[in-house]
């Protein structure tokens, strides 16, 4: 399962970058979570060859990730938002906290936050 959401990020993030035969059967092996033999037999190839674009696709679209590295950012950025958001409701929660509690969160936030702006 985990493999089939790393595909889907990936393709998600670079998937326009593949030719268009290799979108459409990519799109089939992740999206429509068709076997091998079956888009094999819609396209009149083998196998084999089904396969062997598949892994060339997981490879470009790997490669670049690791050039590029949008994934790594896109999830930094949702783990500090995610924090973000917690720290807010934290506050909210804590409404007759002390004064020097506010700070901290505010401080952490506006950390956060200024963490988010550099990383766009």
């Amino acid at each position: 399962m985990e493999k089939i959401v790393e595909q889907g990020l990936l393709y998600d993030f670079y998937g326009e970058l593949l030719t268009k035969h290799q979108r459409q059967i990519y799109e089939r092996i992740v999206y429509d979570n068709l076997s091998l033999g079956e888009i094999a037999q819609e396209e009149g190839i083998s196998r084999q060859a089904v396969h062997d674009i598949v892994k060339r696709c997981d490879k470009i679209l790997q490669g670049y990730e690791e050039k590029l590295k949008l994934i790594a950012r896109f999830k930094s950025i949702k783990e500090k938002i995610a924090c973000i958001s917690q720290l807010s409701e934290q506050l909210e929660e804590e409404g007759q906290a002390e004064e020097t509690q506010y700070r901290l969160y505010g401080a952490r936030i506006r950390e956060l936050s200024s963490e988010i702006l550099q990383e766009l």
